[in-house]
């Protein structure tokens, strides 16, 4: 899918971040947008600091199915068509995973799995029926690759939304479809992620242990030296063009993929990569 301009993306977790680059990134290529999230203010900010093109926002918790179902209604009734569906919006919950609790679990899986899957349910055959070409963009994670000590139920919520995304192009290409998936996988960026809790809702909060804090100061470090999100969104923008599966944003994680696969295939626990949280 090589021509942007004139098209419409939706894209979730807009309100910052990642999210927030591919905003304004695919305002740049001439194409109309839904922006969701579930931070109000940090959504009008992304919007407003498009110009040019029509902007649509809207409050939507992702792991809320009625809420997706609202969102593609809007997106498909206000907007005429979706060509780029971008299943961003993710969180993130640290600590040794003994003692993740089931709010934690269920507020991870809600956003990181369920907020996927509500997405492709809810977008996918309307896009299908299209006939168009489209582009579905799952933003998995490098967790989602390498799973390291102190990620707690994170890494669980990424292996799976990987898993969904790479079932989804199969099931795409066995139909025929014009529509193609990347599996977004960025390391160290620049976001707020590390301080998710800030969008937890009330009745998943639980007291915070040392392990968490030892795991949020941890990700807050390696976050700070990390690249810039216009850049993950450049290189998503590229890979749409190209129709590539899987995007890694650090060039050391090709390296680290291939002696992963050699660790388990010699029946070995794999080391993650460098900068990645270590046993």
């Amino acid at each position: 899918m090589r021509e942007l301009s004139g098209r419409v993306a939706v894209v979730t977790g807009a309100a910052s971040g990642i999210g927030r680059a591919l905003a304004v990134r695919f305002a740049a290529e001439g194409m109309s947008l839904m922006l969701a999230d579930v931070d109000p203010r940090g959504l009008s900010q992304t919007a407003a600091m498009i110009s040019g093109v029509k902007v649509l926002t809207q409050i939507t918790d992702v792991s809320d199915a009625p809420a997706v179902q609202h969102l593609a209604n809007r997106a498909f009734g206000e907007l005429g068509a979706v060509h780029v569906l971008c299943n961003n919006a993710g969180v993130f919950q640290g600590g040794r995973i003994w003692t993740r609790t089931e709010e934690d679990v269920a507020w991870l899986l809600g956003v990181n799995l369920w907020g996927v899957l509500h997405g492709i349910r809810e977008f996918v055959p309307r896009m299908i029926e299209q006939g168009t070409e489209g582009h579905i963009v799952n933003t998995v994670s490098v967790a989602g690759l390498f799973a390291g000590a102190n990620t707690g139920g994170h890494a669980v919520t990424k292996y799976a939304a990987l898993a969904a995304s790479q079932s989804l192009a199969l099931d795409l290409a066995q139909i025929g479809s014009k529509l193609r998936v990347t599996a977004l996988c960025p390391g160290g960026v620049r976001t707020g992620i590390s301080r998710s809790e800030r969008v937890r809702p009330a009745d998943l909060v639980v007291a915070r242990t040392r392990d968490d804090l030892t795991s949020q100061e941890w990700l807050d470090g390696m976050l700070e030296k990390g690249m810039e999100p216009a850049e993950v969104a450049d290189a998503t923008v590229e890979a749409i063009r190209q129709e590539h599966f899987l995007v890694l944003t650090h060039p050391g994680y090709d390296d680290s993929l291939r002696e992963q696969t050699t660790a388990l295939l010699a029946g070995l626990l794999p080391e993650p990569p460098d900068g990645e949280p270590r046993p």
